[in-house]
């Protein structure tokens, strides 16, 4: 099979959302958080077919098709992965290498080599912040309120006036040509390299895999511009990122149960200080698809906390559109006597922050608030204008019993019947009678031939599958050096566990787990794996239980072979007394495991 970087992959794969290309084929109605249909693949009456956007992945739990993007279109229209890939990347105006084989290598080592220059600049301009030259910077940060948790949760640092960067990556042995094409080092016409970051705070930029991708400046007095910004290059992509969201993970075990989204990078590290953790800020654009599906990945609630003027509320009505269509659950952030977040933070305080998070409205109640602002309801004209805005938004509420609410609401404050309310929603959505209700059914196993495994081993080994790929930063080091390949008893589990574990110790991205492999039945195997999410609440409590659980097994069969070998009767004397020793601390510890 031709090839291609798994870099490369996951940018064509990331930039085809799996909705809208299976939309495409199929009519997909949302059900929570997933999306359901009639499976493309085989007959049926009642839709099976699911389609995670969050996993960027599908699975039909009828005929047991799965996989993502790339393996869709590939059943879909019969073709190879290879021919997947060049759709998929020209339909985004990504372009792939003329001869597959003969991508240029050079250009993946040089955003790796890009990757270790923004890393070693983070740390030069942090160390740099701590130095008795950086006084004006220390002082800006102590007016700021900035802790010291503070700065070193983020790497916040300081870039000083001559060109000591250059000299402190040139000393590393960083290549010039990796140095240019991070943006933090220019060249003159002359030939002369500088740093273009000078007297400013650094505040670095890293992706959710905790890469450092960019940085953003701030002037330290009242001078123009305030902020310099990376620009757009090799790592970075503004609108496919979100600043804080490494972070915030950090703070949480799993998925967020609500993000604050703010403007500024500024904003959320204030907000970070004062005890609102679960922070992230756009980058200096409107929110963007991409930016949504982070959160949605991330987080079950999304309160967006834009700033109070025009820019802001126009911002908040985008981010509705977009985080809408992607099924997230939305608040939006109402505070009073504050320009922004950050500065009611520092008025009020943490605790009245928090309380203004909790009563976060939803966005019916922020388009009625805003509609409010725009008529006058003592109008007629207005007040039949407000009932059809109202009816339009009212009709986009998926929940039939939330939508009720409003309905109901709306129609007691603004004296409206709520037969009126109801009856234009009808003409907007030309209802028909509810289909028959989708049950979440269990994946389909085909058993194995050779012998039965218990159904708790085989959960036990797909949760397994399922912590690895998911959860691969607290899972992958800990569980590869008790789980051996010789304990996994299912074959398919045993295949999928051997590739996890080579490519995450190659530090490979195991959003990408489903192209590692090529056999159709193992995609789509591993599909329904990862379409599950085993009730997990805790993760590192799920995390320790499986390692458990693998220590336990691989003591109880080193203690029976060793029952075993002591029953030979060529044992010498110094043989079996290390043997009985070692039998007798295996069942102390097997006790203890109880």
């Amino acid at each position: 099979m031709a090839h291609y970087s798994d870099e490369l992959l996951e940018e064509v794969r990331s930039r085809n959302d799996i909705v809208d290309i299976i939309s495409q084929y199929v009519t997909l109605k949302r059900k929570g958080r997933n999306f359901f249909g009639l499976c493309p693949f085989h007959n049926e009456k009642s839709p099976s077919f699911s389609v995670s956007p969050d996993k960027q992945i599908f699975k039909c739990f009828g005929c047991g098709k799965g996989g993502n993007v790339f393996h869709f279109l590939m059943n879909a229209e019969n073709i190879s992965f290879v021919e997947a890939v060049q759709i998929l990347a020209e339909r985004v105006n990504i372009e792939l290498p003329k001869n597959s084989e003969d991508e240029d290598e050079k250009q993946v080592q040089l955003k790796n080599e890009v990757y270790k220059v923004n890393e070693a600049a983070a740390i030069f301009y942090h160390e740099t912040l701590y130095k008795p030259t950086s006084k004006i910077a220390q002082e800006y940060v102590k007016k700021r309120k900035l802790g010291n948790n503070t700065l070193k949760a983020f790497l916040i640092g300081y870039a000083p006036m001559n060109n000591e960067l250059f000299n402190h990556l040139k000393a590393k042995g960083f290549s010039t040509e990796a140095m240019l094409a991070s943006n933090l080092i220019g060249r003159s016409e002359k030939g002369i390299y500088y740093d273009k970051f000078k007297h400013r705070l650094m505040i670095p930029i890293q992706d959710v895999r905790n890469r450092y991708i960019a940085f953003g400046g701030r002037v330290l007095d009242d001078s123009k511009p305030k902020y310099i910004n990376s620009p757009e290059d090799i790592v970075y992509s503004k609108g496919r990122n979100l600043f804080g969201l490494n972070i915030a993970k950090r703070n949480s075990n799993g998925m967020l149960k609500r993000i604050l989204i703010v403007e500024g990078y500024m904003d959320a590290i204030s907000l970070y200080q004062r005890g609102i953790t679960n922070v992230v800020a756009s980058l200096g654009t409107a929110l963007t698809d991409a930016q949504g599906r982070l959160l949605r990945r991330n987080a079950e609630q999304v309160i967006l906390g834009y700033d109070a003027d025009g820019a802001g509320q126009t911002a908040i009505l985008r981010g509705m559109d977009i985080l809408k269509n992607l099924g997230v659950d939305i608040r939006v952030l109402q505070i009073s006597d504050a320009k922004d977040p950050d500065e009611y933070v520092i008025k009020y305080g943490a605790d009245k922050f928090k309380k203004c998070m909790d009563d976060a409205i939803s966005v019916v109640e922020f388009k009625v608030k805003i509609l409010k602002q725009t008529l006058d309801l003592n109008n007629t004209n207005d007040k039949i204008k407000f009932l059809n805005e109202i009816a339009k938004t009212l009709a986009s509420v998926d929940n039939s019993m939330e939508r009720e609410v409003y309905i109901d609401k709306i129609g007691k404050t603004y004296g409206i019947s709520t037969e009126a309310i109801q009856s234009e929603i009808n003409k907007l959505t030309n209802k028909e009678p509810d289909k028959k209700k989708i049950e979440n059914t269990s994946v389909i196993i085909k058993k194995n031939e050779e012998k039965q495994i218990d159904e708790n081993i085989l959960r036990r080994e797909k949760m397994l599958i399922y912590l690895l790929i998911n959860y691969s930063d607290k899972t992958f080091k800990r569980i590869s050096s008790v789980v051996k390949s010789d304990y996994i008893q299912d074959s398919k589990n045993k295949e999928i566990i051997d590739k996890i574990f080579e490519k995450l110790k190659d530090n490979q991205n195991p959003e990408d787990a489903l192209n590692w492999f090529e056999d159709q039945e193992i995609v789509s195997y591993l599909a329904g794996v990862l379409s599950n999410d085993f009730e997990i609440n805790d993760v590192d409590k799920a995390i320790e239980d499986v390692e458990k659980t693998y220590l336990k097994e691989a003591k109880i069969l080193r203690r029976d072979e060793i029952i075993e070998i002591l029953k030979s009767p060529d044992l010498d004397k110094d043989e079996k007394a290390n043997l009985e020793k070692e039998l007798n601390n295996i069942i102390i510890d097997l006790v203890r495991m109880k």
